[in-house]
């Protein structure tokens, strides 16, 4: 089992589900729990819009008892903000507080939040501290290697932020310089987890976008667990797949037409339930290619998709979509990383 300060407990090798802005939000996150994702956070947060009541930080704070363990992830610059934003947190009683400390988009960047951060380790440490003095909940971090080559200085930063009390470290494996470009080093991440002076858990990101890959980077670099975010957008089964992958060595069938229009409507009606008709009809649209790559012919039917405005009229082409597809056959997911980059 892997454990996170007292009160949660993981199992052996858990899947993290990635917090991605504008991608983690409840409905996605209920289709990824139910498909196998361990452990899951919310999107960032940004510290001073919370202190502000600004309305899309507050929305973002909702949390589910069906997703626990959940994490609320907050960014910021100021000590005094992120001190105030912990507290905030605390009272919403998620299972921890996941401090950015990577998100590499230059609007975070600029602010010297997320990993602008990481020009200034010591401002990091201090922020760090000042949300963990400010919770009674564990509080994690994700981060990258470092800003740039010249400054990779994870091993580092995972000693100090440690000794201020963390009590897990999720590394992607890229400077913020890199952004999603190129691939992911986990070398680094192995030398973080292999540091005798180690103790918390080490959760690895970047990359792992298969079965084959989880498995190898598990056995190739010894983290406790891997997050994976890109590879889950559209495709929730790859937490399950992974794990079944990793009991058996054997591949699950590539989920079927009914499968997926089932996550599609699930995930459709809580978006309209937790964001309202419209809102939740218009943040849906961004995701049915994906659910829905690999049909051909689909180009029509994803068209009435995204310009339909009621559940009933888009449950109708899904109908329709399920017949029309019946008993075809799916190839095994080949997915474009470089198209699905999110900051988280």
């Amino acid at each position: 089992m892997v454990k996170i300060g007292n009160n949660i407990t993981l199992p052996d090798f858990p899947l993290l589900l990635a917090p991605m802005e504008d991608v983690s939000d409840p409905p996605f996150r209920a289709v990824c729990k139910d498909n196998g994702a361990d452990l899951m956070y919310t999107e960032f947060i940004s510290s001073e819009g919370l202190i502000r009541d600004a309305i899309k930080s507050r929305q973002k704070l909702d949390v589910f008892d069906y997703e626990k363990p959940i994490g609320i992830q907050i960014f910021g610059g100021d000590e005094e903000a992120m001190a105030m934003s912990a507290k905030i947190v605390d009272a919403v009683q998620p299972d921890l507080l996941d401090i950015n400390f990577g998100c590499p988009v230059k609007k975070v960047v600029n602010k010297g939040a997320g990993a602008g951060v990481l020009k200034n380790i010591d401002l990091m440490v201090r922020l760090t501290e000042a949300c963990v003095r400010s919770t009674s909940l564990p509080v994690t971090v994700k981060t990258r290697l470092g800003w740039d080559d010249n400054t990779r200085n994870i091993e580092e930063v995972a000693e100090r932020l440690q000794d201020v009390g963390i009590q897990a470290l999720s590394i992607h494996g890229r400077t913020r310089c890199q952004l999603y470009k190129g691939h992911a080093d986990w070398s680094l991440i192995a030398k973080v987890k292999n540091n005798p002076r180690i103790k918390i858990p080490i959760f690895g990101n970047g990359d792992i976008d298969s079965p084959e890959k989880a498995l190898e980077y598990k056995n190739r670099y010894g983290v406790d667990g891997i997050m994976i975010g890109r590879a889950a957008i559209g495709y929730p089964w790859i937490f399950n797949e992974v794990k079944h992958y990793m009991a058996t060595g054997t591949h699950l069938p590539p989920p079927d037409i009914h499968q997926r229009v089932a996550v599609i409507r699930k995930h459709l009606h809580f978006s309209i339930e937790w964001k309202g008709l419209i809102p939740g009809i218009n943040e849906m649209r961004r995701h049915y290619t994906n659910y829905l790559k690999g049909l051909p012919n689909i180009r029509d039917f994803r068209l009435q998709l995204v310009t339909l405005s009621s559940e009933e009229e888009i449950n109708g082409v899904l109908d329709t979509i399920e017949k029309t597809y019946d008993g075809h056959q799916f190839e095994r997911r080949q997915i474009d990383m470089d198209a699905l980059a999110h900051c988280g």
